[in-house]
């Protein structure tokens, strides 16, 4: 078995395949001098490696606990016993007070002493923008369930409370907004159960051959039933093979959709479709794999082209108030785990212009 002396000098020659890693990496050797300092190092501390390398790894990376102690002083890489094998992540600052996730690892052979010392670091910042988007969500979700909850709530008290005063007509009326604000619920929890799932990437389809037109009829009737003109659609027949995907996961991407149109757009909703070639299917050697694109207009004010490439971000709203914010990025996870594509533009009328594609069956 080779010697710990004898690797030493693998991590200084193979100091350009650290280069490649995303993660900042310092590794010491059995005297202590930094033998590698790659440039997610450099970036992260804002280090020059020309300055660390060589040096003794407390003068190369001085670092300070959140208690204002220097780290490597309690820490001790090279010394205490000998079951040690390193440090858990913990958060360090750096002398200009910047602060970064830091692990070491103490490589070593059998009992004997420390032969390297493998520091990883971390940037911060991608980690506060997680929490800040896990925060802005439960925010947003506080916000949206506490209104329905305090409807049901109050109606349902006051019925308990009340029952004999109120008519049937009025107890209907009370019950019937009690059952809407129990679906506004049953939505955000299905949208949120949505988000882990496209974010962790286990978003599960049943898929089959479905009539797309057939299904984007059901959601205008649908929606003309609700109240909508008739005359406010105008769906334009093709002749098109169905396409493959999950019925309910595609009804949802429709009907957010049209109700986005109906709901922010003016005018008329055109919706049209076509065939068009995706990307290359290995069983047609190389041919465009066949899909089906539809596209949703509306002639509405549009949307700024700044802020185009917002849309499908987590709780983009424009300038609208209300909502969660989250209808869109889920459209965007739904067609694109079916293989699809969605983009959105300036429709030819001025409003917006949505268009998705679904692989055909």
């Amino acid at each position: 078995m080779d010697s710990i002396d004898s690797q030493e000098p693998d991590d200084a020659a193979f100091g350009p395949r650290y280069d490649e890693l995303p993660d900042g990496v310092v590794v010491a050797d059995a005297q202590g001098r930094v033998v590698v300092f790659n440039r997610a190092a450099e970036r992260i501390t804002e280090l020059r490696a020309a300055e660390a390398l060589g040096h003794p790894l407390d003068q190369a990376l001085p670092l300070i606990d959140l208690e204002g102690r220097l780290w490597w002083a309690c820490t001790d890489p090279y010394g205490g016993l000998a079951i040690r094998t390193g440090q858990p992540e913990t958060r360090l600052l750096l002398p200009d007070g910047r602060d970064v996730l830091v692990t070491a690892r103490y490589i070593r052979q059998g009992t004997g002493p420390v032969g390297r010392v493998v520091i990883g670091l971390r940037d911060t910042s991608a980690r506060a923008r997680v929490e800040r988007r896990h925060a802005d969500l439960i925010a947003i979700v506080a916000h949206e369930l506490r209104s329905p909850l305090t409807s049901v709530k109050g109606f349902t008290a006051t019925l308990l409370a009340k029952w004999e005063r109120f008519t049937d007509d009025q107890r209907k009326l009370m019950l019937e907004t009690v059952d809407a604000d129990a679906d506004r619920v049953v939505r955000l929890i299905a949208e949120l159960l949505d988000i882990a799932r496209i974010d962790s990437g286990r978003l599960q389809l049943g898929c089959y051959p479905i009539d797309l037109m057939e299904l984007v009829a059901e959601q205008v009737a649908g929606m003309i039933a609700a109240g909508e003109s008739a005359e406010r659609f105008d769906v334009r027949a093709a002749e098109l093979p169905a396409v493959w995907a999950d019925p309910d996961k595609l009804r949802q991407v429709v009907a957010n959709l049209l109700e986005n149109a109906v709901r922010h757009g003016e005018g008329r909703v055109t919706i049209d479709f076509e065939e068009v070639s995706g990307p290359e299917d290995e069983e047609r050697k190389g041919e465009g794999a066949l899909m089906i694109a539809m596209t949703v207009d509306d002639e509405g004010p549009g949307i700024p082209e700044a802020m185009l490439g917002r849309v499908f971000t987590r709780f983009w709203r424009g300038n609208r108030r209300g909502g969660t914010g989250l209808g869109l990025y889920i459209v965007k996870g739904i067609v694109e785990a079916h293989g699809g594509t969605i983009t959105v533009g300036r429709a030819p009328g001025g409003g917006a212009r949505f268009r998705f594609t679904m692989p055909a069956a």
